[in-house]
């Protein structure tokens, strides 16, 4: 496979897939879509915080927020009518407005009067405006919409619309905006993540597990797990999507990539199957270890992370796997990158793993790992 350079089309073939959620890939989206249209997102569902928090109460669903924010990365920024749809997908109604201000602005938007939504070229604007119709119809009267993200409350019309298949929104939606690659929830379920810290305490929802500040005395993150609600209680169950479990089979690069480790990565181990498709996957299986401090990760060296991803994949196997088979390769870019006393490189090699140590890091990617160079090093191993 021969990475696109200048003036040619993007690759077809370049099966990577990504464990992801958040932000962290934004920027290696946005330029990994100039080199090829296929790679797979598979994206966490279990978020409670911001404005998704709201929606999955109101409506008992999955986390939109990281499936928007992706959609957007990836979708073609030169088709008709996509700078239009990516204002609106990006913008959130004031948070100090006063509420019957913003069912008047959310009126408006249904209408197709908002200056956001009027100059959304035709048939865009219309399916837009009819999700939104179908969300604002079905908003519970005590509804809060300060700062509520529009792209969300579009998603959910659509979700609510398609009788709630989240993997049918998102199949929707990409082709809405054009998308270049493939971006879809790992389940469709709406649970929230539970972490166990090594001293036995439990911190049931995504956004109190991110917000720990991961000070010195602070117990490491030890194991999560799926429970039913953000009281925490019983264990929650869901299998990963079908087609989700194909991609990953098909896959020729499956990537453990940077974010919150967590939350974010290890978060979307957690349906049963993932770790039986990872495990029955020929792909080359590679890990982005984060730069910088990442509180999630508090007391985990780059070795502790490798063996989490392995315990979460052999723990749905119910077998015993090597750990190579789970990671097979690290990149690294150990001259340029601030990885701390996190890389631990001889434990790393008594596993088995391989370190790849390229120039990831660039004056102008600021102390993080340049987009351009980390699309380059994940297509070279597509090969």
């Amino acid at each position: 496979m021969q990475v696109k350079q200048q003036g040619q089309q993007p690759q077809a073939d370049a099966s990577l897939l990504f464990f992801s959620g958040g932000s962290a890939l934004r920027q290696l989206s946005r330029k990994l879509k100039t080199y090829t249209h296929s790679s797979v997102h598979l994206i966490t569902p279990f978020d409670s915080g911001g404005s998704s928090a709201t929606l999955r109460e109101a409506f008992d669903m999955p986390s939109v927020g990281d499936l928007r924010n992706r959609l957007i990365a990836l979708a073609d920024e030169t088709a008709l009518g996509n700078p239009e749809i990516y204002r609106l997908f990006s913008s959130r109604l004031d948070i100090a407005t006063e509420a019957g201000m913003l069912r008047e602005e959310l009126s408006r938007l249904v209408a197709g009067t908002h200056p956001l939504i009027a100059e959304i070229p035709a048939p865009l604007r219309e399916r837009a405006r009819a999700h939104l119709e179908r969300f604002s119809s079905s908003m519970p009267t005590d509804f809060d919409l300060r700062g509520a993200s529009i792209g969300n409350l579009v998603l959910v019309g659509g979700y609510l619309a398609s009788g709630r298949d989240m993997d049918a929104v998102a199949s929707s939606f990409a082709q809405l905006i054009a998308v270049l690659g493939i971006v879809l929830p790992v389940a469709d379920a709406s649970l929230h993540i539970e972490a166990e810290l090594a001293d036995g305490q439990r911190i049931t929802g995504q956004h109190l597990i991110t917000s720990r500040r991961g000070g010195q005395r602070d117990p490491k993150i030890a194991r999560l797990r799926l429970c039913e609600t953000l009281q925490g209680g019983d264990p929650g169950r869901v299998e990963i999507s079908p087609r989700a479990r194909r991609h990953i089979e098909e896959a020729a690069v499956i990537c453990f990539p940077m974010g919150s480790f967590w939350t974010s990565l290890v978060a979307n181990l957690l349906p049963s199957g993932v770790g039986r498709a990872i495990a029955g996957s020929g792909a080359s299986k590679v890990y982005i270890p984060n730069l910088g401090e990442d509180p999630e990760q508090h007391g985990m060296t780059i070795s502790d992370c490798i063996r989490a991803l392995h315990h979460q994949v052999a723990q749905d196997l119910g077998a015993d796997i090597a750990v190579d088979e789970v990671v097979g390769s690290i990149l690294i870019d150990h001259r340029n990158g601030a990885y701390g006393d996190r890389l631990d490189l001889d434990e790393i090699a008594s596993l088995g793993v391989q370190v790849v140590d390229l120039d990831l890091v660039t004056k102008n990617s600021h102390s993080l790992l340049d987009a351009t160079l980390l699309s380059k090093a994940l297509l070279a191993l597509a090969r």
